[in-house]
């Protein structure tokens, strides 16, 4: 039979190895820790691609038009659960938001709306520039780098969009944060506008 000393130094190892594996095994949530943590404290751009809408690639049906959301892509039930989910996110990490701009595309504005974390405001800005000129990437780069806060500045736009200011190819709901830039980057450097903080996955 085990002597009651043993008995507790056998309890007091396996104390510290229980603490010791909780400190080298951090959970999911652990991880997104430090991109909230940073948002927290202001001064940061979120991208975040607006939510589900089906197919998922591609642009718009020809013929679209911006004034009528029946002739566009749009969010579909599971798009409008995570854009209120992302909203919730926010609040739940206490991050101040003191802007929103979408895009005027229906899934942006919808997904802008949804997360009720400000006033929405529409800019062509953040249009896809699928031209062969870079207008709106440069005044897209121009709204990042040029934010200050205190609070945070959200952007819901498209991938294609996305993916032209950063190089960075996001999920439909995920997002990109962004320190602005205190200094104008080289040409050819990305992303455009500020430096990369993390991202925040969609949410599930």
């Amino acid at each position: 039979m085990m002597t009651t000393r043993l008995a507790e130094r056998v309890g007091r190892l396996a104390a510290a190895g229980v603490v010791a594996l909780s400190m080298v095994t951090p959970g999911p949530a652990d991880a997104a820790d430090p991109v909230w943590a940073a948002l927290a404290q202001g001064g940061l751009v979120v991208l975040i691609r607006h939510g589900n809408a089906p197919p998922g690639f591609g642009g718009d049906p020809p013929g679209f038009r911006f004034d009528d959301c029946t002739t566009q892509r749009n969010l579909d039930d599971a798009g409008r659960e995570q854009a209120r989910a992302l909203g919730e996110a926010f609040r739940t990490h206490g991050v101040r938001v003191d802007r929103v701009m979408a895009s005027p595309m229906c899934r942006c504005t919808e997904t802008a709306e949804l997360m009720a974390v400000g006033p929405v405001e529409t800019s062509w800005a953040l249009l896809p520039d699928v031209r062969s000129g870079t207008t709106r990437v440069q005044e897209l780069e121009e709204i990042v780098s040029s934010w200050r806060g205190p609070g945070t500045l959200v952007l819901v736009t498209h991938g294609l969009t996305v993916g032209r200011l950063t190089g960075f190819t996001l999920q439909q709901a995920e997002s990109l944060v962004l320190r602005p830039a205190t200094a104008k980057a080289p040409p050819g450097h990305l992303p455009r506008g500020g430096s990369l903080v993390g991202r925040i996955e969609p949410p599930q």
